[in-house]
C-alpha cells in the first residue's frame, strides 16, 4: 500500500508540474511494423523522473508507452514545449516525443549551458531552441544498429533564437563571427558534461547543421 501511495503521489506531482493534459505522441515510425502494444503503467523510477522534470518548471505532457513489435519503442516519454532559464521561459520546437531522462538533462543544459552562455557571450537571453526532433525509428547511418533516436533517447539541435531577434544556427554560426563561434563551442562543451554522446560539425558532414545530444554513460564528445 505504501508503494501504491507513493506512486500515486508522484504521478499527481508530475501532472501538476506539467500543467497540461497529455497530448498525442510524435510521428509514426518510418519502418513498417506488424503490431503495437501499450506497455504497463509507469514505474516508480519513471514517475520520479516526471516529478523532477516538473520541478524545473518545464512545460510538458507525459505520453503513453509504446512498443513496436521487433522494432522501435518509446518508454517514459514526454511532449516538451518550453523550459525555464534563470530569468524566464523559452520555447523548444519539435520535441513531440522525447524520453523523460533526456528531457531532464536537456532542461538543465538549456538553462545552465545555453541560456547563460547566450547572455554572457551574445548579450541576450533565449527566446527559443529549435530542434530537428528526438524520436525517429531508424538505424545509425551505415549500420544495422538501431539509433538512439529509435528510443527517443537523443535530440538534434539546429538553432537558437535570442530575445533580441537574432537566430544562431549550428550550420552557419559554427564558423561565423568570433562571438557566435565561441557561443556554439561553449554550449557544445557544456553538453559533453551532461550527455553520453555529443556530435557536432567537427565530427562529420552529417552533423554540419546540428548538435546530436544522446543520453547515456561515458563521454564521446566530437
Amino acid at each position: 500500500m505504501r508503494i501504491a501511495a507513493l506512486s500515486a503521489s508522484l504521478a499527481a506531482l508530475a501532472l501538476a508540474a506539467c500543467g497540461a493534459v497529455p497530448e498525442r505522441g510524435g510521428a509514426a515510425p518510418s519502418r513498417p511494423t506488424s503490431s503495437a502494444q501499450t506497455l504497463p503503467q509507469p514505474t516508480g523510477e519513471a514517475l520520479q523522473c516526471l516529478a523532477e522534470l516538473g520541478s524545473t518548471r518545464a512545460q510538458f505532457s507525459p505520453l503513453p508507452d509504446k512498443l513496436q513489435a521487433g522494432s522501435c519503442s518509446t518508454e517514459n516519454t514526454v511532449r516538451l514545449s518550453a523550459l525555464h532559464g534563470d530569468t524566464g521561459r523559452f520555447d523548444v520546437t519539435n520535441l513531440t516525443t522525447v524520453a523523460c531522462p533526456v528531457a531532464k538533462d536537456f532542461a538543465a543544459w538549456a538553462r545552465f549551458g545555453v541560456d547563460r552562455a547566450a547572455r554572457q557571450i551574445l548579450g541576450s537571453g533565449l527566446e527559443r531552441i529549435e530542434t530537428m526532433g528526438s524520436y525517429s525509428c531508424r538505424n545509425v547511418a551505415g549500420t544495422n544498429r538501431l539509433s538512439a533516436h529509435s528510443r527517443a533517447q537523443a535530440v538534434d539541435v539546429s538553432a537558437f533564437v535570442l530575445n533580441d531577434g537574432r537566430r544562431i544556427t549550428v550550420q552557419s554560426g559554427w564558423n561565423a563571427s568570433p562571438a557566435e563561434r565561441q557561443f556554439l563551442r561553449t554550449i557544445h562543451s557544456s553538453a559533453c558534461k551532461r550527455f553520453g554522446t555529443v556530435l557536432g560539425p567537427d565530427y562529420n558532414a552529417a552533423h554540419r547543421d546540428h548538435l546530436h545530444l544522446e543520453f547515456g554513460r561515458g563521454s564521446f564528445c566530437r
